[in-house]
């Protein structure tokens, strides 16, 4: 019979911290989401100088099948490098590659707990109306992003290298190849999106940058005064062009309905905070092909997340919800950015 799994991470994390006695893992709780990742939270509590301690802590583990596919290790780097710096992030504290002490890979980080993560509480009092000082703070932090220097980060070891003039291609081929994969239905108005940015290439990136890769409003926690205190979910984090995250941060979907970019700040302005931040261009045109290159990026998680719930590889409610709710939205806000609404 197996452990508990509260149990089991009191037994790994007692091996991983060697001062410290009595450890216990208590309060395990499924956060809702995540479906690249199971995420838990739980009281690690030990004891450590006679005292007994205790801290919220975070537990990340590999699903049977994913959302999207993604190496740990990357996520737990990416974290782990800007820790301390002007991008707000959980400490990293455990890996764990192989599948014998949890049954999947997992890591195990703090929580940054009394904040919020849910957008739809952003027009509501308190946060309605701290939108602009939030927004500002969200653009600003994806500007020192962009602006970070991977080999300086150490991470030029950790993620691929690409030549500046390859970073749209590689991404494009690659969820090109996803909906290729896991398409069950025909998608016309992806398929053309593809076809028009494949006639249409954008310049060679500034710089190559660190790319967060879900870079929008739900994945940071804020506050009630406009303050974020943690970026999150660093899972498909990579080297590549900057403006993929300012235009990922720009799609459509990501506005929950409202026509400011993230629900949060009309479109130029938030371009313009992340050209202060980051000391790059935004050419308008280059900004467009990375918007609909988002688009149709989005479209190819929503469908490769409804292929691994068609398969059987997880059947959990999160992996059906967001092609149900998101694919046709996705095709919507293709043709708004393609100007075909």
């Amino acid at each position: 019979m197996t452990a508990p799994l509260e149990s089991r991470i009191a037994a790994y994390v007692a091996g991983r911290m060697v001062e410290a006695g009595e450890v216990s893992a208590t309060g395990l709780t499924r956060i809702s989401g995540g479906a690249s990742r199971e995420t838990y939270r739980f009281t690690l509590g030990w004891t450590e100088g006679g005292q007994r301690r205790e801290r919220k802590m975070i537990l990340r583990r590999d699903p049977p099948a994913s959302l999207i596919d993604t190496e740990r290790r990357i996520e737990f780097e990416a974290y782990r490098a800007f820790r301390g710096s002007a991008v707000p992030v959980p400490e990293m504290l455990w890996l764990e590659e192989g599948s014998e002490a949890l049954d999947h890979p997992f890591f195990i980080a703090e929580e940054i707990a009394g904040f919020q993560a849910a957008p739809a509480l952003l027009w509501t009092e308190p946060y309605l109306g701290t939108l602009d000082k939030l927004g500002a703070h969200k653009w600003t932090i994806l500007g020192e992003i962009a602006k970070a220097d991977p080999a300086a980060l150490g991470l030029t070891g950790i993620m691929t290298p690409v030549a500046l003039d390859a970073c749209w291609d590689k991404e494009l081929s690659y969820w090109e190849g996803v909906l290729d994969e896991d398409e069950a239905e025909p998608l016309p108005i992806t398929r053309a999106a593809i076809r028009w940015l494949r006639a249409n290439p954008p310049p060679p990136a500034q710089k190559l940058s660190v790319v967060h890769g879900d870079y929008r409003t739900g994945n940071f926690l804020f506050d009630e005064h406009g303050v974020i205190h943690g970026v999150l979910d660093w899972e498909m984090a990579h080297l590549g062009d900057p403006l993929e995250d300012l235009g990922w941060s720009f799609n459509p979907v990501w506005s929950f309905g409202r026509p400011e970019a993230g629900g949060l700040l009309p479109h130029d302005r938030a371009a313009a905070l992340w050209r202060q931040a980051s000391g790059l261009a935004a050419d308008p045109a280059a900004l467009h092909w990375w918007t609909l290159f988002n688009c149709v990026k989005g479209q190819a998680i929503w469908i490769s997340s409804a292929r691994a719930f068609i398969d059987g590889g997880n059947t959990e409610p999160i992996m059906v919800a967001p092609p149900w709710m998101l694919q046709n939205a996705q095709d919507r806000a293709i043709l708004k950015v393609m100007g075909r609404l």
